[in-house]
């Protein structure tokens, strides 16, 4: 059956009385995608679903392909980003979507408005333990904020120096959740959970020498942390780790609101 065939079904029930507007609600949140070309099948509600609208994985997508999967997506959204737009790459889309806007450090490129609020409650910190780091970071900090999450950035704060991250323990104690980004040995995470209260996710990053394996061994040392509860993302997966905080967020507010 297609699509346009369900909803009509789904209508007619609703009017006809056989199904509620909460059931219908429900059911089309689960409904709608749209075909582009032969290649992509928008999910245009998966925000209904999940609270967090579909996100572009940019990398391995042709430039055409982008660019017909931007326009698709532009009037079903308010904000529209693609992760992982190189430099190069950038230019050429631009051509075409002329409001495109580039956050090189974060590789994203996002049709947005001008000014984009902080609808959301709470405080999400984002920690890394050195300047190598910023790429992963940047990409969380930024789909966060496109996401109407409220950001503070605390750089090149690692256990090299731990004098930097004991002078900044405000930032700490402020957070309602931490994302900490490490590559190296990946120790920042567990020294910061020993000394929040808060939620921590560990992002471990590609930063490191041979030995580090392209973040396996940050990653292994986030995964086997004696700080206990800390969350522990793919490796260089900033984003990922920026939608799990969102989620804890909105939970929180979720529960507040209902108490």
């Amino acid at each position: 059956m297609t699509q346009p065939a369900v909803l009509r079904d789904l209508l007619t029930a609703v009017a006809q009385g056989q199904v509620s507007p909460d059931t219908a609600f429900d059911k089309l949140k689960h409904l709608n995608y749209q075909p582009v070309d032969d290649f992509a099948k928008i999910d245009n509600h998966r925000t209904l679903r999940t609270g967090f609208p579909e996100v572009i994985w940019g990398q391995d997508k042709t430039v055409d392909q982008l660019i017909k999967i931007f326009r698709a997506m532009e009037p079903e959204n308010p904000v529209v980003m693609a992760t992982r737009i190189t430099p190069e790459v950038y230019p050429q889309m631009r051509d075409s979507l002329p409001n495109l806007r580039y956050y090189e450090l974060a590789r994203i490129c996002a049709l947005q408005p001008d000014i984009v609020a902080a609808v959301h409650p709470g405080n999400i910190a984002i920690l890394t333990a050195g300047t190598a780091d910023l790429p992963t970071a940047e990409e969380a900090a930024v789909t966060l904020e496109l996401s109407g999450f409220q950001v503070t950035r605390l750089w090149d704060v690692g256990v090299a120096g731990i004098h930097r991250l004991l002078n900044n323990r405000e930032v700490i104690d402020k957070a309602d959740v931490l994302i900490v980004v490490a590559g190296m040995e990946g120790a920042l995470p567990s020294v910061v959970a020993g000394l929040a209260n808060c939620p921590v996710i560990a992002v471990p990053t590609s930063v490191g020498y041979g030995a580090s394996f392209g973040g396996v061994s940050a990653l292994l040392t986030m995964l086997n942390s004696c700080a206990a509860g800390i969350g522990v993302m793919n490796i260089d997966n900033g984003f990922g780790a920026a939608v799990l905080a969102g989620q804890i967020i909105r939970t929180a507010a979720k529960i507040d609101q209902s108490a």
